[in-house]
């Protein structure tokens, strides 16, 4: 069983950190990693960085830029991460766009995931039909799990189509805007965390975008498997540094 699938069935909500690699510099990728991990970090997302993120807010973006400028790469994320799985157990997601992957090649990118002991890949401008049709076979035979995103607008359809090919869990975006954390979840968003619960998929749902504190991890896994922290995890990073993890996970929890 994969290592996202045995940690979904763990019975607690789940936190999962999302940074950029090679930020804030091209080597604190592995020690941040590390220190999420011993910290009580559930799941970990990689961010590969790249020139145009679409999906993401600006603090994210700046970090995105920040890291390819630092020289962050696909080669120098697995050369990084090609004995992350000496020292760390939990989940590790590569999150990125799929033209660096395409760039890479796409076998050869699964392979160099399956042997660094990556889990998993968020590809957030590929679309799930293309996937299913096109790629589905590659992510099987390195052993990761594709993790497609839903938000308040995609219709019951279409996310029960997701549900029927994912094997991990749905990314739930808890609105249409871009990445970044907000003070509080609007009626319109709750509302759509339990619309989606009641729909009793298969695969749990984890909420992302939008989630900086423990109010909104709490409001955020109301009605879901757990909640995803990216853009304020990068704003304690530009601010703290790597030395003060602890304290940034132990506000969340």
């Amino acid at each position: 069983m994969n290592r996202i699938q045995e940690k979904l069935k763990v019975k607690k909500k789940l936190l999962s950190i999302y940074f950029s690699a090679g930020y804030p510099s091209v080597d604190d990728t592995v020690e941040i990693i590390q220190e999420l991990e011993k910290n009580g970090v559930d799941m970990i997302e990689i961010g590969l960085p790249f020139s145009d993120p679409l999906a993401d807010g600006p603090t994210i973006q700046e970090s995105s830029t920040q890291a390819l400028k630092n020289g962050m790469t696909s080669e120098v994320l697995f050369n990084q991460l090609k004995s992350i799985r000496d020292s760390v157990t939990i989940p590790l997601v590569i999150m990125g766009y799929f033209n660096p992957i395409l760039q890479y090649g796409v076998e050869a990118f699964c392979k160099s995931c399956q042997e660094v002991g990556i889990d998993g890949l968020i590809i957030p401008d590929l679309p799930v039909d293309v996937y299913d049709t096109h790629y589905k076979s590659t992510f099987k035979k390195y052993g990761l799990i594709n993790i497609f995103l839903i938000t308040p607008q995609t219709s019951a359809d279409r996310i029960r189509y997701i549900d029927s090919i994912s094997e991990g869990f749905i990314y739930m975006v808890s609105s249409s805007s871009t990445t970044g954390g907000q003070v509080g979840f609007q009626k319109e968003q709750t509302d759509y965390f339990e619309r989606v619960a009641k729909m009793n998929l298969k695969s749990p749902l984890i909420v992302g975008f939008g989630i900086s504190n423990h109010d909104t991890f709490t409001q955020a896994t109301q009605h879901t498997k757990g909640a995803i922290i990216g853009s304020a995890f990068i704003k304690h990073l530009s601010v703290k540094g790597i030395k003060n993890i602890d304290t940034f996970v132990k506000n969340i929890l």
